[in-house]
């Protein structure tokens, strides 16, 4: 059974258009690019000359004669004579292109040519993205497919897309939710919160209605992502990759949240380890949330290159990450508040960041002010808190009340609680957080 995905809406609006360039699409292992496109490409062409070039390397020879169109093609149907190259009915899709980025120097051709479409996919561990890059540059159009969000999580599970629209119309008005969403809405943030959104973890969950097989199923992901730094990274740089991967739930655990790098290594030097945390980044395996240097707007180029938090892409695949004890409270009790908060911020840093925001916090030197995240209007810094309970903190207060941070106005808090709104602060329950993009932008 195939899952309606965000990225299905992407990939025919491409097709629509009538001068698209070839497209790349990235992603974290088993985040479900493949599946995607095969779906996207049997309703939409006639004919699809599809090929894996980690499973069938003996296709990197297709540019041995050049990077031509007609040369690549002859190639491909002498590797594959069932291929059929019908020029407008055909799409060419190179999967796992992290194996062999020297096809990308073909878009340039290929969109030059005009007679068939590309789409290349390939996961960000290993790729060597730069080098595609620099030989396709101008010439495609580029693709992030994540984990499953909430929203399509509830696809999955059966609900209609109006659901998204009901609860959007609910925080635009700031209207409560009966009981009953309530209940249910909770109900099924608590389940996918527990499942995560890597797409065969969900699709086992869908079936059988139980959590039976899932937890093994994310602890195989995690010792796969750890199989990939084996594989992708060498040396001394393999074993510091390793190192920031196995500290990011400890570090989320602590009440200052801050990633430090002398946690991971006595004498550790930011130079000798960021490298290693832009490794994680392109592998799609977390999300950089930065330390501001002030809370005010611009956002961009306004933080501490060397100040910041790490939070897992995929909540999932965190609550996979602890130990024994906390992961049996969380599933036995639905306790979110084990790990001091690190479940809550994990999973509003993951929505946030799938609907598109760059990630930001701050925390003055002293520690007397903190603040979670923040996210900009056209022309309004909010702060956004995330609490275990329904209180607000003094941080908050002082940001929205003192005249030393004029782009702040209003907070917006995210809790176990219903929606809820003062003069100054909108409260919404965390399964809400994924529609806040759109919540803001409508309003």
């Amino acid at each position: 059974m195939y899952f309606k995905r965000r990225i299905d809406g992407f990939l025919t609006a491409w097709h629509a258009d009538a001068d698209r360039l070839p497209l790349i699409v990235r992603g974290a292992r088993q985040v479900g690019k493949t599946e995607a496109i095969r779906h996207f490409a049997a309703a939409e062409y006639k004919h699809v000359a599809e090929v894996n070039f980690v499973e069938e390397p003996q296709y990197r020879a297709v540019i041995e004669e050049g990077y031509k169109p007609d040369s690549v093609i002859k190639l491909l149907s002498r590797l594959n004579p069932e291929f059929r190259f019908v020029p407008g009915k055909t799409l060419i899709f190179f999967d796992e292109i992290q194996a062999f980025p020297d096809i990308a120097t073909t878009l340039k051709f290929f969109k030059q040519d005009g007679r068939f479409d590309v789409i290349c996919s390939g996961s960000l561990l290993g790729i060597n993205y730069q080098k595609v890059e620099s030989h396709s540059v101008g010439y495609k159009t580029d693709c992030e497919m994540r984990s499953f969000d909430f929203e399509e999580f509830l696809w999955a599970r059966g609900y209609p897309e109006t659901i998204a629209d009901d609860m959007l119309k609910h925080m635009k008005k700031g209207k409560p939710f009966a009981a009953a969403e309530m209940n249910k809405y909770s109900s099924l943030f608590m389940d996918y919160i527990l499942t995560g959104g890597m797409p065969a973890v969900v699709r086992e969950f869908v079936r059988t209605g139980t959590f039976e097989r899932t937890l093994k199923m994310q602890k195989q992901l995690l010792l796969d992502y750890q199989g990939d730094i084996r594989k992708y990274a060498t040396g001394m740089e393999q074993a510091r990759i390793m190192a920031v991967f196995d500290h990011i739930a400890p570090q989320l655990a602590r009440e200052n949240k801050k990633f430090q790098l002398t946690k991971v290594a006595p004498g550790a030097r930011s130079r000798e380890y960021f490298g290693c945390v832009e490794w994680l980044l392109d592998a799609g395996v977390v999300s950089i949330c930065h330390c501001l240097n002030f809370p005010e707007l611009p956002l961009t180029g306004n933080y501490d290159e060397t100040k910041y938090k790490l939070y897992m892409a995929d909540t999932g695949l965190l609550i996979a990450m602890l130990d024994e004890e906390a992961g049996e409270d969380l599933r036995k009790n639905q306790n979110l508040g084990v790990y001091k908060g690190a479940l809550y911020e994990n999973f509003v840093a993951e929505a946030l960041s799938k609907s598109g925001y760059d990630l930001y916090y701050y925390r003055r030197e002293d520690g007397s002010l903190e603040e979670d995240f923040f996210v900009r209007t056209a022309d309004e810094l909010l702060p956004v808190e995330v609490k275990a309970g329904n209180t607000v903190s003094r941080s908050l207060r002082n940001l929205i009340a003192s005249d030393r941070y004029p782009a702040i106005k209003h907070g917006i808090k995210f809790t176990h609680a219903n929606i809820g709104k003062t003069e100054t602060i909108t409260t919404f329950p965390y399964f809400c957080a994924f529609l806040l993009k759109r919540c803001l932008s409508e309003r």
